[in-house]
């Protein structure tokens, strides 16, 4: 019986898994199987920005915030950094995202809205656009 890709995509990418791997590819569903390998991608790159947008918002937070700057911020600051570049290691593509002027824009106003929320700062203390490029940003002598 063959799986629906609208009805139960778990049951339809198990199918699609022993289809290829059995070399019946003429009974691929090629259509969404090509959907669904684009979709990794673009899933990659939001886990990216999720985690830019935190490091971020940290820094929005380290600037903003002086008096509870600490040695645990910091911290903080530095493991965000290294969860990027081993992201960045495992997947050396995902660099081109930095480039990218929509990516970036997207992780910073979820770094907005997330420093906002933690801080009760107005997001009109904030910059419109992020003010820093993703070279500083990962400079681990960088704050702000």
């Amino acid at each position: 019986m063959k799986a629906s890709y609208d009805k139960d995509i778990v049951a339809w990418a198990q199918e699609q898994a022993r289809l290829l791997r059995s070399g019946k590819l003429s009974e691929l569903d090629v259509q969404h199987v090509a959907e669904e390998i684009e979709d990794v991608g673009k899933s990659e790159q939001r886990e990216l920005a999720s985690r830019m947008a935190i490091l971020l918002c940290h820094l929005l937070k380290w600037v903003h915030q002086p008096d509870y700057r600490g040695a645990s911020w910091e911290a903080t600051i530095q493991t965000r950094r290294s969860r990027i570049e081993r992201r960045l290691r495992k997947t050396p593509s995902l660099q081109a995202c930095f480039a990218d002027s929509d990516w970036w824009a997207d992780a910073w106003d979820a770094a907005i809205d997330l420093a906002a929320s933690e801080t009760g700062i107005s997001y009109r203390r904030f910059p419109a656009e992020c003010p820093w490029n993703a070279e500083e940003v990962m400079s681990r002598e960088f704050f702000g």
